[in-house]
């Protein structure tokens, strides 16, 4: 597949976030669609000088540059499905050059129906081709970036994100390096064990203990959301003592989190179906994580899905 010609970008001026005191290099990959042109840009006004689409063959060469430049010290880069066969060699450069730069490897990922949504929206073929289905293209794609995914952290799911969320996680993650600010973000997840589990779970609690609403023929059709499924579930001594014990883990092992360096943090928890008890429970988790002072996001995947 011919490759473009990389399209350096200055590092934009109104973010400037003080001189950098060591030198950076930052790759970020991903599938087609899953927002690395945003990543780059968010990274950019972050006062990275970034470039779009860079041959691997120039990458070590770059990443030289940046280690010797007085007035580079900060760099971004992004590595894609764009370069054909060479992407095989990707790895093992990796491996090299973070050995001779610091070097962090972002990979983002989406839900396959994410993805077919956004190629929907913007009628922008994939980067393999027209000569298969889009659903194709994206599987294809997956088993290709396979080897460079697990060399990868952070990976970041951006199903759940707008523009404006991504960029503000990427902001906490690389902004913080400089601010001094932990910035973790920790998103809470429910989810039905029938329908699988999160892939991109850091934690995974299971709710399926608690008595369950749905056999209740007036709680069926509604959420854990809903004040009198939430309070069914709550009137449980159970419950409750399993919503103290886990605000009480996740409170003491947030900050150890963020001493080791990490910025993003998932936490799943599922039940049956993904409509009544992880509901309710990451509901109330979300509330006492953000009373204790932590940025947190609250989504619910399943429970649009059939019971």
């Amino acid at each position: 597949m011919p490759v473009s010609s990389p399209r350096p970008r200055r590092a934009a001026s109104r973010a400037p976030i003080g001189p950098a005191d060591k030198t950076e290099l930052v790759i970020i990959t991903g599938v087609s669609g899953s927002g690395k042109g945003t990543v780059l840009k968010a990274l950019e006004d972050l006062g990275y000088y970034s470039v779009d689409n860079l041959p691997i063959e120039l990458i070590p060469k770059f990443a030289e540059l940046i280690k010797n430049a007085a007035n580079i010290r900060r760099a971004a880069l992004v590595v894609d499905i764009r370069e054909g066969t060479a992407l095989q060699r990707f790895p093992a450069l990796f491996n090299r050059i973070r050995r001779q730069v610091p070097t962090r490897l972002v990979f983002l990922d989406a839900d396959d129906a994410t993805l077919l949504r956004r190629f929907s929206e913007t009628r922008r073929p994939h980067p393999l081709g027209t000569g298969q289905s889009v659903a194709a293209s994206i599987r294809r794609e997956r088993e290709r970036l396979k080897p460079i995914r697990a060399l990868a952290d952070p990976i970041i799911n951006t199903s759940k994100f707008n523009v404006h969320e991504l960029r503000d996680t990427i902001y906490s993650t690389f902004g913080s390096q400089r601010t001094g600010s932990s910035g973790i973000l920790v998103h809470i997840t429910s989810f039905g064990y029938r329908h699988g589990i999160p892939s991109d779970s850091d934690l995974v609690f299971d709710v399926r203990f608690l008595p369950n609403p749905n056999y209740i023929p007036a709680f069926k059709k509604l959420t854990g959301k809903n004040p009198s499924v939430a309070r069914y579930i709550r009137s449980f001594p159970q419950t409750q003592e399993f919503i103290q014990r886990i605000s009480d883990l996740l409170i003491y092992l947030l900050p150890h989190y963020i001493d080791e360096g990490k910025s993003y943090l998932t936490i799943s928890f599922g039940c049956t179906g993904g409509h009544h008890r992880s509901v309710m429970i990451a509901h109330e988790l979300r509330k006492r994580l953000s009373q204790a002072g932590y940025r947190v996001k609250e989504t619910h995947r399943d429970v649009t899905k059939k019971v």
